[in-house]
């Protein structure tokens, strides 16, 4: 009989309906995690944990949910505990972002990603957390930014979120060591997912630099997850761009970045 890393194991991912929560999804399935799927889209998510059970001996389970809203989390794992469905795996990678000056943005936007970005995520790790220490086992996946690393000139608020989440992940993975339970933060680049159009950034230069396949940085994400790193940077190109950042003066930065991210 084959084993399979996730045997018996289930996984909650966020944002699970396209772009890299998608390859999450598809990736954990092989693998033979069940799943809970996560996502605003009721319809979409039924047809994926259709999909992803008949084409691997798994259970998935979609439970629509708009994490942008201050209740969601709660009302997440409550239904999550409703169904007895244990989380051996947190994926957060439900979020997004927004192109343009911050005096000129919409505040009710603003403030629904750093819902989604911060504190539905801070939230759910928080609440799956007491149980994978009790049994020494669990591991977390969230999803950063290449702009976790520096401020973002004209996605301002994005980067802060992004920022958020490098810093929480290592701290809670350094409050982790020995308990069994690691907390990886997955700082990918421009990616192919509907990201740009709903930040309505899609002819920004940034974007046609250079791009990795969602499916090839969830397979980074969920490798770095799967070893505890507690971060992993995905592509040469990022890694290169993240090691100038540092040594570059921070005012470099910050020219550079405003000019890229018009």
């Amino acid at each position: 009989m084959t084993s399979y890393p996730g045997q018996n194991q289930t996984a909650l991912i966020t944002g699970a309906s396209s772009g890299m929560g998608y390859e999450f999804s598809r990736l954990l399935a092989q693998r033979g995690f069940n799943l809970v799927l996560v996502a605003r889209s009721a319809d979409r998510l039924a047809e994926i944990a259709s999909e992803l059970a008949a084409a691997h001996p798994i259970k998935a389970e979609a439970i629509a949910q708009d994490l942008s809203r201050p209740e969601a989390a709660a009302q997440l794992f409550a239904e999550v505990n409703r169904r007895r469905l244990p989380v051996d795996v947190l994926v957060n990678n439900a979020g997004f972002g927004g192109l343009g000056p911050y005096a000129d943005s919409d505040w009710e936007n603003q403030r629904e990603m750093i819902q989604l970005n911060v504190v539905s995520l801070a939230e759910l790790t928080r609440l799956v957390l007491p149980e994978m220490i009790r049994r020494k086992s669990g591991k977390i996946l969230n999803v950063g930014s290449t702009g976790s690393f520096a401020p973002v000139p004209n996605m301002a608020v994005y980067g802060a979120t992004k920022a958020f989440v490098l810093s929480f992940s290592e701290a809670i993975s350094a409050e982790l060591q020995g308990t069994g339970v690691s907390v990886t933060a997955l700082c990918p680049g421009v990616t192919k997912t509907n990201f740009f159009k709903r930040a309505k950034s899609e002819n920004m230069l940034l974007r046609r630099l250079n791009q990795m396949e969602a499916g090839e940085v969830a397979r980074i994400g969920y490798r770095a997850m799967m070893q505890g790193k507690p971060r992993v940077v995905s592509g040469w190109f990022n890694k290169i761009m993240i090691a100038s950042m540092r040594l570059a003066p921070r005012a470099a930065v910050l020219w550079v970045t405003k000019r890229v991210m018009r």
